[in-house]
């Protein structure tokens, strides 16, 4: 009987870590036009948000200096949480008037499910916008372009083939 249990239950590992080695994701190249605001270059953070309305992965990142992640409130609690690693996914702020392009990466399986793409702004010493845009995660959701409420004027995401 153990002889069955050893094979079976690395047969269930193999599987496990194999689908999700192989999760299929799809590319975005995102725009983020800011308003022209006067003052500091803005820090922008892209999240995923759960159904639930609780961050589940940090996409991107606009500002490398992490003293400053502290502004972005709301996002920096969960970050301090999870303390994943963000070298990969950050770039420079971004500045009234200007515009950013980056690839975000997005899991296939969460389209259509009740996520969302939040875009949280701070400027320093103005205010915190903890929802500038907020995008749903449909199909229709990412082919429009989104006005933001705050530092960014709209982001517009279009599909990278």
């Amino acid at each position: 009987m153990k002889y069955f249990f050893k094979p079976l239950l690395s047969f269930v590992f193999i599987v496990y870590f194999a689908a999700n080695a192989f999760a299929q994701t799809s590319k975005y190249k995102c725009l983020v036009q800011m308003n022209g605001y006067r003052g500091e270059a803005a820090y922008v953070v892209i999240s995923l948000i759960n159904p639930q309305g609780a961050y589940d992965k940090t996409l991107y990142v606009l500002g490398p200096d992490k003293q400053w992640y502290n502004t972005l409130k709301e996002w920096h609690k969960y970050q301090t949480k999870t303390k994943a690693k963000l070298s990969a996914i950050t770039g420079a702020s971004v500045t009234g008037g200007d515009r950013a392009v980056h690839v975000i990466e997005v899991e296939d399986a969460k389209m259509n499910k009740g996520y969302k793409l939040r875009f949280e702004t701070a400027v320093e010493e103005q205010k915190y916008h903890v929802a500038d845009v907020e995008i749903p995660l449909t199909t229709e959701g990412l082919a429009e372009r989104t006005t933001g409420s705050g530092y960014i004027r709209f982001v517009k995401l279009s599909k990278v083939q």
